[in-house]
């Protein structure tokens, strides 16, 4: 077995071939195919319409228009679809409106940590506390500045007081004694400066495993009497400073949110604020990690209540849970799917909108279809039952919505629905792939076989040459990424798959993998990255390649090329020097 690899440009190409190659073209033949499937990709990125509706509604929502490229030149066309009746038409030229009203499906954007001020206002228009010469200051709003008073007096330069938050009723501050931290710096050298043949030493901060963080001293500030106590919780030294959520009936209790060292342990605390006294209303615990950035949380302080995702279930799903017993109310979710994306909580009709990938049968698991659920796991509504990947965007007054669904290898089909019931108006928009195949181009074709375990299915896509000729034999090249923090093989239709079709061009099969490791299956599927991103799925794109030669005698597995930039080179260079270890194992 003979490997090359070649590192050029932030991208890492590993290719393993064997002694005997079937065919070897020609430097000329070689440029040839190059300048080709340059031509070709700048083709396809001209050939493909229709593919995006993007809405400018009225002001009373009854009508919105939108905008197509209808033509490699650009020409453009214009179309206006009144919803109320459910008709389209096209318009001699775009309206004066040019503003975009849409409320666009999209992942909850709420805090955890926190964005506080050093010169607050109490929500009382009572006091303000600011932060002097590195302490804490609060004075009477009808004060002079030289008439505050000092809360803290062990504040300086290297470590201040900061973070200022009121309580709801203006009789408490929150505050932290911060202990900055400036992260240490990595170093590399730019080998191929102009004008020297020396290498050039740069350096930038970067964290590593096991860096400290700033941390966070919380402290409590009472004006009516002057009193200050430090808050029974451990210092905070793992993210920000957190967010403060206040019992609305009694502004002496807020919680906050703390994730450990490790990503291990998540817990909901509990703060008296009339005496600092602390207790953990929820500590959810895991032997693996708790993906944080994926951990929704919303608190409905009216019923003391949370609403929180987990994987404790071994899926993503999200559950309702009791703020004074810690206790669950509620699976609002379940099943084996996962909850991706949490777009609205409706408090009054205690419904959540959210979106999901794995709940239908029969279609790839990576689908992302919409829904709405009641909090007590009842009265679940689909909003996009049409077996494909889908995108939603709701009308300003969220009573209609447009559901763009599409798959890799079919065109996008955009349609409009009703909110209350999920009812479908209309179509609005098809894509317009005629130019594109009669170029030549064929859609990538999904593909899945089993992985490393037996059962579960490993899904990918395949790219071929547009001259493919079935009675060759083509080498594989996979575009890696093994990332923990997402999946990657493309799901919605857009014509576009960046290099891969022009490296096909050039003689090659070129595929794509989400192998075990990677994000958006179950917990297990995902715990194989644990303390093992070498890993980084190599077993289950073995055998996803070798189903696939078998299917098709033409990927010739034999000679198989990975690149990728980032972490897709660092998996690259973990192919040349593990897989082979692999092969051995199986």
């Amino acid at each position: 077995m003979k490997k090359l690899l070649l590192v050029q440009g932030g991208l890492l190409f590993a290719l393993l071939t064997g002694y005997a190659q079937p065919y070897q073209p020609s430097r000329a033949e070689i440029l040839e195919r190059y300048k080709r499937a340059k031509l070709l990709d700048s083709l396809a990125t001209r050939s493909i319409f229709k593919t995006t509706v993007r809405p400018h509604w009225s002001e009373d929502n009854g009508s919105f228009w939108y905008r197509n490229i209808i033509d490699k030149d650009s020409a453009k066309e214009y179309i206006y679809v009144d919803v109320v009746h459910g008709t389209r038409k096209k318009l001699d030229a775009e309206p004066a409106d040019t503003t975009t009203r849409h409320t666009a499906f999209s992942r909850w954007t709420g805090r955890r940590w926190g964005s506080f001020a050093n010169d607050s206002l109490s929500p009382d228009k009572q006091w303000v506390a600011v932060i002097r010469d590195n302490n804490v200051y609060i004075r009477g709003v009808g004060d002079d500045a030289s008439a505050a008073v000092a809360y803290t007096s062990d504040g300086n330069a290297d470590k201040p007081y900061g973070q200022l938050a009121w309580s709801p009723d203006s009789k408490y501050v929150v505050g932290y004694h911060v202990n900055p931290v400036k992260d240490s710096a990595v170093y590399y050298v730019l080998s191929s400066v102009q004008g020297t043949t020396r290498g050039v030493l740069k350096k930038r901060p970067y964290k590593q495993p096991g860096d400290p963080f700033t941390s966070y001293e919380m402290f409590l500030f009472r004006p009516s009497d002057k009193r200050t106590t430090k808050v029974n919780t451990p210092v905070l030294d793992f993210f920000g400073a957190p967010e403060l959520h206040w019992k609305m009936r009694e502004n002496r209790y807020f919680t906050f949110e703390r994730v450990e060292r490790g990503h291990q342990r998540f817990r909901v605390i509990e703060v008296d604020a009339s005496n600092g006294e602390t207790r953990t209303v929820i500590d959810e615990k895991t032997n693996t990690f708790i993906y944080e950035s994926r951990l929704f949380t919303y608190y409905l302080p009216e019923t003391n209540e949370m609403l929180m995702t987990s994987e404790k279930g071994g899926w993503q799903h999200l559950y309702l849970m009791d703020l004074q017993t810690g206790g669950q109310k509620a699976e609002v979710t379940k099943g084996e799917w996962i909850v991706r994306n949490i777009d609205s909580i409706d408090t009054k009709k205690r419904e959540v909108w959210f979106s999901a990938s794995g709940m239908n049968p029969d279609e790839d698991p990576y689908y992302t279809h919409y829904y709405r659920i009641g909090f007590d796991g009842g009265h679940l509504v689909s909003l996009t039952p049409a077996k494909a990947n889908h995108i939603v965007s709701y009308s300003p007054d969220r009573k209609y919505y447009l559901d763009a669904y599409s798959e890799i290898n079919v065109p996008t089909v955009t349609e409009l629905h009703r909110t209350s019931d999920g009812k479908k108006v209309m179509e609005v928009e098809r894509a317009d792939a005629s130019a594109y195949l009669a170029a030549g181009f064929k859609f990538p074709e999904p593909f899945h076989a089993k992985g490393r375990d037996g059962v579960t299915e490993i899904w990918g896509i395949i790219v071929r040459p547009v001259d493919f000729d079935p009675t060759r034999k083509y080498p594989v090249i996979e575009n890696i990424y093994a990332g923990p923090q997402d999946a990657f093989v493309p799901k919605d239709f857009t014509g576009r798959y960046g290099e891969m079709q022009s490296i096909a061009q050039m003689g090659f099969i070129v595929v794509q993998i989400d192998g075990m490791g990677t994000a958006n299956r179950s917990k297990a599927f995902h715990d194989v990255c644990w303390h093992n991103l070498a890993d980084a799925g190599f077993p289950d794109r073995i055998l996803w390649m070798k189903a696939m030669a078998a299917k098709y005698p033409y990927a010739d597995v034999g000679r198989v090329g990975l690149y990728g930039t980032s972490a897709g080179g660092q998996n690259s260079l973990g192919g040349l020097l593990f897989t082979a270890i692999f092969t051995r194992r199986r």
